[in-house]
């Protein structure tokens, strides 16, 4: 469940670093109830001044008004709300070279939802006086285009609060990070039996390959354990399916950048999460690091992206890293 951190707020550091490029503008919007506010908290830490629940008419105003980065928070509570408004504001921003805009939309699924509101006992803002899942619908409805045209949508559904404050640092800061302008992307594991990531552009289902968890020896272990890896790659179809995987990713990601894309998802999975996909996540992850490097070493351009490895299933908890692997292009 996500929950607002009372440890979060307080304001950003006064130590927040000069200016000097283009102002990012984060437009938080979401279902309510789906972690927007823990989001925009976030957002504060990082050192991101922060409006919730602005009129629409101030959206414009605000955001080219501000001078240093900003999170504006917009959704359905919002008097006047107004979809379309939001995307027209938003592409207006967009023509404007001192501004960085970006859309988050975040959401869960309605039973996390009803789940969320039974515990706090709050009623949804669409419906004061009806059922909650009435509320949920309408909203459902009304925010579909931002959803729809968002840059980053995030699924908090199974997401700790610490894992959420993870993936908003990773997109979003710290703030005059050299990385910030480049596309970032996310490396995943997981397991079948856990569902997969919702955020997933790419799928690759790793369940066909021999399986570590039949030798008593490596059950135990990981896809970071040498010997799991040597076993796993002696599966005779194994080096055509790495071959494929890499192929495509080598193929999609230069163009995802092209078509301006800031974020890309590619999960692979297996039945546990901890033996196969995890080997494919670090071998993968080991080729696009070289690739970079190579590019970097070679002065060449074109591979503007960072990357970052997380392992679900291995974590304690089962939504975070268990080793907070990232890995990027250095300037």
């Amino acid at each position: 469940m996500i929950r607002p951190d009372p440890d979060l707020g307080g304001g950003p550091p006064d130590t927040h670093p000069p200016d000097t490029g283009s102002r990012r503008v984060v437009l938080v919007s979401g279902l309510s109830g789906a972690g927007k506010a823990s989001i925009l908290h976030a957002l504060e830490d990082l050192g991101y001044d922060t409006v919730d629940n602005l009129p629409l008419g101030l959206l414009d105003a605000v955001a080219r008004r501000a001078d240093r980065d900003i999170a504006i928070g917009i959704d359905a509570r919002t008097r006047g709300f107004d979809a379309e408004q939001i995307l027209t504001t938003l592409a207006g921003l967009r023509r404007d070279p001192a501004l960085l805009p970006e859309l988050i939309f975040v959401w869960a699924d309605e039973a996390t939802l009803l789940r969320r509101y039974t515990e706090t006992r709050r009623r949804h803002p669409l419906a004061p006086r009806g059922r909650v899942s009435i509320g949920i619908e309408i909203e459902q409805e009304i925010t579909a285009r931002l959803r729809e045209s968002a840059n980053l949508v995030l699924d908090t559904s199974d997401l700790t609060l610490a894992g959420l404050r993870r993936l908003v640092e990773e997109h979003f800061g710290p703030p005059g990070d050299v990385n910030d302008a480049r596309m970032a992307v996310s490396l995943i594991s997981f397991a079948y039996a856990k569902g997969l990531p919702r955020e997933a552009d790419l799928v690759f289902d790793a369940r066909f390959l021999r399986n570590p968890h039949y030798d008593p020896n490596l059950r135990p272990r990981t896809g970071l354990d040498p010997e799991v890896g040597a076993y796993i790659r002696a599966d005779k179809d194994y080096a055509a399916f790495l071959s494929g995987i890499v192929g495509l990713v080598d193929l999609v990601l230069p163009r995802f950048v092209h078509e301006g894309k800031k974020y890309a998802t590619i999960a692979i999975g297996c039945t546990g999460g901890r033996h196969r996909s995890v080997h494919l996540v670090e071998r993968l992850a080991a080729h696009l690091a070289s690739q970079m490097a190579a590019t970097d070493a070679a002065g060449e351009s074109g591979l503007d992206w960072r990357l970052t490895v997380t392992h679900r299933e291995l974590s304690p908890r089962g939504n975070e890293p268990e080793d907070g692997t990232s890995r990027g292009r250095k300037s």
